[in-house]
């Protein structure tokens, strides 16, 4: 049987969402910005998308720009505001535990000639609000926070962030980096205070390959791609309509009986932690219930690489991440980890359990007879 815990990087398509990928690949293939009959139906599609995936905020339609995914909407939010609201200030902050492709886009931003402050966090990976609110200046135009961390699950109290950061800077503009966070909790960007906010399809059982960002109206930004003018201008190139029609599909479904979905995987990711805790050597990082994200279980094993016991596990037909997918391209010491504190001896020796729709707590005990099976092996490899 095998046992895939590794939701966070990529999930599984949901049979609704592959059909209507075919069918608009291979029927409605239209371009949505031709004029005549196949070129309105493609239109159509991207409208209705914008449609569901509003509703799901509570926002207007205009607000929604597609992308190519998590990446290019994080990516436009913080270049694209930065350099049109350039004269305003060249101050922008952000925290110690983000994703690279906020990291990278900021440290750009630096060579540009931007200052960036990045602010530490907690134990439980939370930034001090007072800390916040001493680094706003006058010329602060960004701060750019993770709603869920994709390592270790953390929340960071969004509405509590905006209000310290609209309350000393009124025109500093907020982004929010909720790829891991839409779909598994009900987001609000007006009552919330985001400006700007990014998210994947394919971290909520859609196609690779596109996404959206949320623009609140009043946002200055600067489109990254020129062309044709799609999108009101924001946005160049044709459309991915069978990609944007199936994102629709796929935040239909996480928002329909959403509570119902959301405390099943929560259910699993506290047994997750319980039945970890049988094991010897092993630290949890994330935290039970809902002081954490749903979806995703950090655990440090004592005493065996990440790398050797991922692959164990793989070969076992169980699999998991040893962090974010992205920054495992480029291995090294995790951010996050370090940033949180975990022991010198446990950086190298974590992995990510992340968990999903179609996912089982029958999975999660044959992952843990399985890391029962193999650790005291690994161990002994090791010290050997």
């Amino acid at each position: 049987m095998e046992v895939y815990f590794d939701n966070a990087a990529s999930t599984k398509v949901l049979e609704p969402v592959k059909d209507i990928v075919l069918k608009v690949m291979t029927e409605d293939y239209g371009n949505p910005s031709a004029k005549h009959k196949k070129g309105m139906i493609a239109e159509q599609y991207i409208k209705e998308a914008a449609e569901i995936i509003a509703d799901t905020l509570k926002v207007t339609p205009k607000d929604i720009l597609f992308t190519s995914g998590g990446s290019e909407s994080n990516n436009m939010a913080l270049i694209g505001a930065a350099i049109a609201n350039k004269r305003a200030g060249n101050h922008i902050i952000s925290t110690g535990i983000e994703h690279p492709s906020v990291y990278n886009p900021l440290a750009y931003l630096e060579e540009l000639g931007f200052t960036v402050t990045y602010l530490p966090v907690d134990a439980i990976g939370n930034i001090s609000l007072e800390a916040l609110k001493q680094a706003i200046r006058p010329d602060t135009i960004l701060v750019s926070v993770m709603y869920v961390n994709n390592e270790i699950g953390a929340v960071a109290p969004i509405e509590a962030i905006s209000k310290v950061i609209k309350k000393k800077n009124p025109s500093t503009i907020f982004h929010v980096d909720a790829i891991q966070a839409y779909g598994k909790f009900v987001i609000r960007p007006k009552r919330q205070g985001i400006d700007l906010m990014s998210v994947s399809a394919h971290k909520i059982h859609g196609p690779k390959g596109v996404g959206f960002l949320y623009i609140d109206p009043k946002v200055k930004i600067r489109p990254l791609i020129y062309g044709g003018g799609q999108q009101r201008g924001l946005r160049a190139g044709t459309e991915n309509v069978p990609g944007i029609a199936g994102l629709g599909v796929a935040a239909k479904f996480m928002y329909t009986d959403h509570e119902q979905k959301m405390s099943a995987i929560m259910d699993l990711k506290d047994y997750m932690i319980e039945r970890l805790k049988e094991i010897d050597g092993v630290t949890v990082n994330s935290l039970k219930g809902d002081l954490s994200a749903p979806q995703i279980v950090s655990a440090s094993f004592l005493g065996t690489r990440s790398e050797v016991l991922l692959h164990a596990l793989e070969d076992k037909g169980v699999y998991v991440s040893s962090g974010s997918a992205c920054s495992s391209n480029h291995p090294g010491v995790s951010g996050t980890l370090v940033g949180i504190g975990v022991k010198k001896e446990l950086l190298d020796s974590t992995l990510r359990f992340s968990f999903g729709v179609f996912n089982t707590k029958e999975e999660i005990n044959i992952c843990i007879d399985t890391l029962k099976e193999l650790l005291p092996i690994l161990r002994r490899y090791q010290r050997g």
